[in-house]
């Protein structure tokens, strides 16, 4: 077993939580990844209050292991779905795009374990200082909403400001990847991308399909004179909003022509929808279910740390 404070802070078995992606993450995946171990997250972006509900429901119904909620600060409603959050009881709330220290102060005095999502050492620090119980520190290589530091980079000199937990994301999807964020002081991972394709993932068999054949450069990022970067994998979408960013267009008419492309995506048009997808795309080569991805990541990093183990002790020999 890899030790880690994430287990009896989270409830689970395994340091693996699935990202809270918008219109992604459902139910049934929630219910799945958290069956099988890890941390299923509801998310809940681009949920109305009352959905997010609905959904809290649905999840209960499935399993009766611990699963969390992922809010967007920038999304319509935040407050209203944190209050949602807070009266259902769920144990665990991601929180991405912005500063959450309001969310976690006013989490206070609720059963309710707050993790941001952080992009530099600066903000992790002051989330510690917040009250945070951990943070996702969450590198360029992520799928979705990106940073500039890459998650090697960022996740090491994370972990050494802060003295709660630290769960690496961005760019991992396998056991050496789990292997590799443990070497760099994280107690976690979140994984988003692969679990897209997981056979209890809702979105349409067209995004599966694109995430599994992928290539290493099948990634781009958009948006980024927007102030809004998003990782998406490369199609007619992308190559119109590059082609709109360079000649000049504002960020009103980008942000404008992106709307609804991410539940085109969902519904199956992967060439003019947002199809959110990490650099890791290249590495996911196979459908499998939740639960088969959760136990071959941890077969294969605890084989990666005893093969490193065994290495460095015979080298030192």
């Amino acid at each position: 077993m890899i030790a880690s404070r994430l287990l009896p802070l989270l409830g689970i078995r395994y340091p693996i939580l699935q990202g809270g992606m918008a219109r992604v993450s459902r139910a049934a995946l929630v219910a799945a990844v958290s069956e099988a171990g890890g941390l299923g997250i509801i998310g809940a972006g681009l949920m109305e209050p009352d959905e997010l509900k609905d959904e809290i429901g649905k999840t209960r119904n499935l399993t009766s292991r611990p699963f969390g909620v992922n809010l967007i600060l920038t999304a319509p409603l935040a407050e209203e779905k944190l209050a949602v959050v807070v009266r259902e009881g769920v144990r665990v709330l991601t929180v991405g795009a912005g500063n959450a220290g309001p969310i976690v102060r006013k989490a206070e005095g609720a059963d309710l374990a707050v993790i941001p999502v952080v992009a530099s050492v600066s903000l992790a620090v002051r989330m510690e200082r917040a009250g945070a119980a951990a943070v996702i520190a969450e590198g360029y290589e992520s799928g979705g909403h990106v940073g500039e530091l890459t998650t090697m980079a960022l996740v090491a000199m994370v972990s050494r400001s802060v003295s709660i937990p630290v769960i690496a994301a961005g760019g991992i999807a396998d056991g050496r990847g789990l292997a590799s964020a443990l070497m760099l002081g994280a107690e976690g991972v979140q994984m988003g991308t692969v679990f897209c394709t997981a056979d209890e993932c809702s979105v349409h068999e067209r995004w599966k399909e694109r995430i599994i054949n992928a290539g290493d450069r099948d990634t781009i990022v958009t948006g980024r004179s927007t102030g809004h970067p998003v990782r998406i994998i490369r199609n007619r979408l992308a190559r119109k909003l590059l082609d709109m960013e360079k000649r000049g267009g504002g960020p009103e008419e980008i942000l404008r022509f992106g709307e609804g492309a991410l539940e085109r995506a969902v519904q199956g048009d992967v060439e003019e929808g947002s199809v959110m997808a990490g650099q890791i795309s290249g590495l996911v080569g196979e459908r499998k279910s939740a639960g088969k991805i959760i136990d071959d990541v941890m077969a294969e990093a605890q084989r990666t740390i005893r093969a490193v183990s065994e290495r460095i002790t015979e080298e030192r020999r």
